[in-house]
């Protein structure tokens, strides 16, 4: 492939980048030809400057000055880091072997207490395949399989510690209702009617630990991890996290967040159509099953249409690689989004499932999710329009640091 023009610039510039001191490496500029900030209007002869890990100016490259010793690159196209909404990256791992499959325990239906954190390795080759598609955060944890899998945490794509790359933990607590969740040879849960009964009693004893625990210290009960973390879906500082593929699994979604006031964000929901007027006025949003998960079992109503159909009821929505449970472990949600853009979205609507509408989902979008000044320092380069397959990601800046120059 003979290198662009924009594309050879790139690359001395980050070159320069690497070889300045360590002081000048996060103080970068980048231009392009279109800036989509998820903000606003696309701005054409555009520029983002960051400094010091955050965004300190974007407009026309014409009405700013990029200060003395600042790295200067250049593409065709910019856009604020994409957000994979729902993965088990990190957790679930690029060899497929025993050793990096972190993604599922299946001791017991009812985990609340499992933590992604815990799990999560940074190091991940599948977390580096990401990033270089302009992938900058991920919301990873446990696996849809049981009913209550664990926790998930949103985090970048880029540190060698879980605490470097930490953005939120936890983002929710991970369950699962449908045919996925139900065990076998007479174990439980092994139908619907015990998934809501178990959920229902656990969720039950969660509220009366609450309420002894705040009671007088000596008739507090012993610490218990799991109820722990039920009590913050009861107060709502924690959402619930539900895969349900099935109008009547995302039906009985809602009835349980109404009967215990939970904050929910509804997981796959492969038949949301079905149950599209109950969805828009729960108001709970919806991190859509990836369109190109294969079409069977649950997932044999699924749509690439979905996502237009969501938007056009006025629901809110995300964009998710989803879980694999064969190699590589992930989907790309840049062609997530593109599949979208190509059945009933607009460019912008698009952008905006994988960048600030899965943040504000997330709940982190007072960080990341867009171009603004004062958001951390996260953009993704391209040569061309993202959502064309012959387009390439030709950078990746987060936290203001150039982390990525690999052709994608």
């Amino acid at each position: 492939m003979t290198p662009t023009r924009p594309m050879v610039r790139l690359w001395i510039a980050a070159l320069a980048a690497l070889l300045a001191p360590a002081a000048l490496r996060a103080q970068v500029a980048v231009k392009a030809k279109t800036v989509h900030t998820a903000a606003g209007a696309p701005i054409e002869d555009g520029m983002v400057i960051f400094r010091d890990g955050k965004i300190a100016a974007v407009g026309k490259a014409s009405d700013l000055k990029v200060p003395e010793g600042f790295a200067v690159l250049e593409a065709a196209v910019v856009t604020p880091g994409l957000i994979d909404a729902h993965c088990v990256v990190g957790l679930a791992g690029y060899y497929n072997q025993v050793h990096d499959q972190d993604q599922i325990e299946r001791s017991s239906p009812l985990q609340p207490e499992l933590r992604a954190i815990d799990a999560y390795n940074p190091r991940e080759r599948l977390v580096e395949w990401l990033r270089g598609f302009g992938i900058t955060a991920i919301h990873t944890g446990h696996a849809p399989g049981e009913l209550i899998s664990g926790q998930t945490a949103v985090v970048k794509t880029a540190g060698d510690t879980v605490e470097a790359a930490l953005v939120s933990q936890p983002a929710a607590i991970a369950a699962t209702l449908g045919e996925s969740a139900k065990k076998s040879d007479a174990k439980s849960p092994g139908t619907r009617g015990k998934m809501m009964a178990l959920l229902r009693a656990r969720l039950i004893a969660a509220q009366e630990y609450s309420r002894k625990s705040a009671g007088p210290p000596d008739k507090r009960p012993d610490r218990d991890l799991g109820l722990e973390a039920l009590a913050r879906l009861l107060t709502g500082e924690v959402p619930l996290l539900v895969t349900a593929q099935r109008a009547q699994d995302i039906s009985n979604a809602l009835r349980i967040a109404d009967e215990f006031h939970l904050k929910l964000i509804l997981d796959g929901a492969a038949e949301a159509d079905v149950v599209l007027p109950a969805i828009k006025a729960s108001g709970f949003p919806v991190i859509l099953h990836a369109s190109m998960a294969r079409k069977t079992g649950e997932l044999e109503s699924g749509s690439f249409e979905t996502a237009a159909k969501l938007r056009k009821a006025d629901v809110r929505f995300a964009l998710q690689s989803g879980y694999e449970s064969y190699v590589p472990k992930t989907r790309v949600v840049l062609f997530e989004a593109a599949i979208a853009a190509s059945n009933g979205l607009s460019f912008e609507q698009a952008l905006a499932a994988v960048t600030i509408d899965a943040a504000r989902i997330l709940r982190v979008d007072g960080r990341i999710g867009s171009l603004e000044i004062g958001k951390d320092g996260d953009a993704a380069l391209y040569d061309g329009d993202p959502f064309e397959y012959t387009t390439h990601c030709i950078g990746v800046v987060i936290d203001g640091k150039v982390v990525s120059t690999a052709v994608r």
